[in-house]
């Protein structure tokens, strides 16, 4: 079983522009998804949520490793961090009220373990369901697509992956078009970054060794897109 043809990912040069520190960091993988794995919960309970609720409870958000550069990076794209929120901000918050994790599947979890654990925001997205190149840009005005469980999505403004049919995914929430189901089996995992490469690469070494353990990921395939 090997996994498609890792795609061609560009950033836009606006873009850098911009937020001259933003990155890629992606995982090509397969992998049979499953509704719940029950070790991640337990790896999660134990040994990842006492001590990230004590530092939620000590720490400002945005002070928070590789959040705060997320939340900078939104202000510099013209997008209002405190109203745009990123992923990996979302999970934050739910935690610090008290509130339990949403459980999609295997991969969707597997995904938001390693966002807690770095302060990345990550998107999984099934590749059968993407066509051509992908491009890391800015949303134009009057852009949207309907988010997971969201109604239409303003992204305007809002860094964003692209394909040759439109936009995708971006940090904040990924769209129904290319999410993860059941059935999906070639995977692209993407760590959305605004900080540095070494925080890049960390991250991306983490994200590989808990797809293995939560999401039995296999041909896996790692690189940068800077």
């Amino acid at each position: 079983m090997i996994p498609q043809t890792r795609p061609q990912i560009r950033i836009d040069p606006a873009l850098k522009a911009l937020w001259p520190e933003a990155r890629l960091g992606c995982l090509t993988w397969r992998a049979l998804p499953s509704p719940e794995h029950p070790a991640l919960w337990t790896f999660f309970t134990r040994e990842i949520l006492p001590g990230l609720g004590k530092t939620l409870q000590d720490t400002p958000l945005a002070e928070l490793p590789n959040l705060g550069e997320s939340r900078r990076a939104y202000k510099a794209f013209g997008r209002d961090p405190g109203r745009t929120r990123v992923s990996s901000e979302a999970l934050y918050r739910r935690i610090r009220q008290g509130k339990e994790l949403y459980r999609i599947n295997s991969v969707v979890d597997a995904s938001n373990l390693v966002s807690l654990e770095t302060g990345f925001s990550l998107g999984s997205y099934d590749l059968a369901r993407l066509e051509g190149g992908l491009l890391f840009r800015l949303g134009e005005a009057g852009e949207m697509y309907a988010g997971i469980g969201k109604d239409g999505i303003d992204l305007a403004r809002l860094p964003l992956l692209a394909d040759a049919r439109g936009p995708f995914g971006s940090p904040s929430s990924d769209s129904q078009r290319a999410m993860i189901s059941l059935e999906s089996r070639d995977i692209l995992t993407v760590i959305y970054g605004f900080s540095g490469q070494k925080e890049l690469e960390a991250a991306l070494a983490l994200a590989r060794k808990r797809l293995a353990d939560f999401a039995e990921a296999e041909n896996c395939a790692v690189f940068t897109v800077c």
